[in-house]
């Protein structure tokens, strides 16, 4: 448009005006939506026009008419006018900080957050400012991810990592506006577990594990016997094991939350055998010495040579490592304990997340109705008490 006069058209709405953006190169007619108001610089009054937006952005006339609504309301108060504010920052230098921020405070030193933004958010938000990015360019965003076959867990994903980074903007004041995340409904998932071992199968996995890799054999034992997640085996150091009390101490869980594990014989025996002379030692380490990252590949062998995910289409039914801490919550359902106690062995943040090993637990509703119909029967033949008396 250099070079050419905007011909703007007025709409109903006062101070609000359109101009059609035709159709070029494959893109589709769009309508551009302009304000325009007085505002005074020194002795005079002067006539601003200011682009609020696309309609393919979410923009309409009536939105534009509020926008405008605060600006003169800025001016009556003597405010500053958006233009004069500082700029927003790019989305590109607020996701720099917060992956160098990750790298030290998020599982996995912030790598998968690092692929999240470099797959699907760098090529889209890198050169817009955050004020631009809009719940309209969410949305748009978590449909063209379920349209390219994402599941939802992962679109999950990539959205609360946009929220994170909006939220760590507005928190390092970088940014003094709203995070657009907040008016977005997040996808819903069903991903839920439900495969676990029995005693037969643990001890044939403990076995397979045990041809290849000893260090993976006994932190297969530890997630199976104590509930522990991979990256809390990862984590662990010589500090972090009292042999008096049976307990280790999980003191940078995935809820934040310390919380205690409670060691078995077998796990006893084994932990004594890794202990490091220093307690800030870790207990478990790569071949180099170093803090291990990620399961080991050896894992998926082992399980591909025993055949248990062949044909297995849905994520759910796949035994994994995490299967391991998921047999765990399970066999102590089956044995009848308390949902409460699972939880908390879990280090579960809410209820909700152990109620799934609910249904496991044996005949505790039924025998909770006959133990009520047992005391209502013996209410019926014993000593009845006259009240009025």
């Amino acid at each position: 448009m250099t070079g050419k006069a905007i011909t703007k058209k007025a709409t109903r709405y006062k101070g609000v005006y359109t101009v059609v953006n035709p159709a070029r190169q494959g893109k589709k007619t769009d309508t551009i939506f302009y304000i325009n108001y007085r505002y005074k610089e020194g002795d005079k009054w002067k006539v601003k026009w200011e682009k609020i937006g696309k309609a393919s952005e979410g923009y309409t006339a009536k939105l534009a008419s509020h926008l405008r609504a605060e600006r003169l309301r800025a001016i009556r108060h003597g405010e500053e006018l958006p233009q004069k504010k500082k700029k927003a920052p790019y989305f590109r230098d607020v996701a720099a900080k917060y992956l160098e921020w990750a790298k030290t405070n998020k599982t996995r030193s912030g790598r998968d957050a690092f692929y999240l933004y470099r797959k699907h958010l760098a090529p889209i938000f890198d050169n817009k400012r955050l004020n631009e990015i809009s719940p309209f360019h969410l949305e748009r965003l978590k449909s063209n991810l379920t349209k390219d076959g994402l599941s939802p867990a992962t679109v999950k994903h990539v959205l609360v990592l946009v929220r994170e980074i909006f939220n760590k903007a507005i928190k390092w004041r970088l940014y003094d506006g709203e995070n657009p995340v907040r008016e977005v409904k997040m996808p819903k998932l069903n991903n839920e577990r439900t495969r676990f071992l029995s005693h037969e199968e643990a001890e044939t996995l403990l076995e397979e594990l045990q041809k290849s890799s000893k260090q993976l054999h006994d932190m297969a034992l530890l997630s199976l016997h104590c509930g522990l997640r991979a990256g809390e085996i990862f984590n662990l150091k010589g500090q972090d094991i009292d042999f008096e009390n049976e307990r280790i101490r999980i003191s940078n869980p995935k809820n934040k939350r310390t919380r205690y594990a409670y060691m078995t014989h077998a796990v006893k025996d084994m932990l004594q055998s890794y202990m490091p002379k220093e307690p800030d030692e870790l207990i478990f380490k790569d071949k180099y010495g170093r803090q291990i990252k990620e399961v080991s590949k050896t894992f998926a062998r082992a399980i591909k040579r025993l055949g248990w995910n062949e044909g297995i289409t849905d994520a759910r039914e796949k035994v994994t490592f995490h299967t391991l801490r998921h047999t765990f919550a399970s066999w102590l359902a089956l044995q009848g304990e308390p949902i409460l106690t699972i939880k908390e062995l879990m280090g579960h943040k809410s209820l909700a997340m152990t109620e799934r090993y609910s249904h496991l637990i044996p005949d505790q509703k039924r025998k909770a109705t006959l133990k009520l119909e047992r005391g209502f029967q013996e209410g019926k033949t014993g000593n009845v008490i006259n009240l009025q008396k």
